[in-house]
């Protein structure tokens, strides 16, 4: 009977290298700024609304042009009527400074992964930045609180940029301006098919009032009343 030698040394498991976490790259760095939208950025706005009517279904009543943007959206100083803030991302830090006659927010967001823009050249906004979404606002009046406060027309996030915290950046902007301000309360509708939207007010700490419905008087319903005066 042959002999069996003794079994052969096994090759020691490599250890793994672990990268200290405190020295570990925490994923992917995009800078994002938040400014008062200006006429120059009308191009850009009217393609977001376009693009926010299509994401609530309405694009059947849009009909708002980048003239009558520029007619209506910039006649008074910020936050004494309509204003919006313009949210723009950047690869590289936003350039140090003032942006008009409002100082912008800045933030620093670790994502995941990279975002893969495929309009990145038809949003872009100056150098690496492009535009990703808007707030638009103006003052109201709280009836039974006796304060002022905002109402948000319309609140978009283009759809590559969504779930990840650039959405409650500007619903934050609005109500920072509105502490600032001294304002109440701030106040938008949300369409009673969109969970997605409920619930993420919700998180941000909004209450849902059910039992309110929407009135408007537009088109030939408006000018009926033209002749009453």
């Amino acid at each position: 009977m042959a002999v069996t030698g003794p079994p052969s040394p096994q090759t020691p498991t490599p250890t793994p290298t672990i990268t200290p976490q405190e020295t570990a790259p925490i994923g992917n760095p995009i800078f994002a700024r938040i400014r008062i939208a200006n006429s120059s950025d009308v191009p850009h706005l009217h393609k977001l609304m376009y693009q926010h009517a299509a994401s609530q279904r309405l694009t059947h009543i849009f009909s708002a042009t980048e003239s009558s943007l520029s007619a209506t959206l910039f006649n008074s100083p910020p936050f004494q009527s309509f204003t919006v803030f313009l949210l723009e991302v950047s690869p590289t830090p936003f350039p140090d400074g003032p942006v008009g006659c409002h100082p912008p927010i800045t933030r620093i967001v670790n994502l995941d992964l990279l975002i893969v823009d495929p309009e990145s050249k038809e949003f872009g906004s100056g150098g690496e930045a492009v535009v990703v979404g808007f707030v638009l606002f103006f003052p109201n009046y709280g009836l039974f609180s006796g304060m002022p406060g905002f109402y948000i027309e319309g609140l978009y996030v283009r759809e590559c940029y969504r779930k990840k915290g650039f959405g409650k950046m500007l619903l934050s902007a609005v109500a920072a301006q509105a502490m600032k301000m001294g304002y109440g309360k701030l106040d938008w509708c949300v369409l009673g098919w969109n969970a997605n939207a409920f619930g993420f007010y919700k998180k941000m700490g909004a209450q849902v009032f059910e039992e309110l419905k929407m009135c408007r008087l537009t088109s030939d319903a408006l000018q009926a009343y033209e002749s009453f005066s």
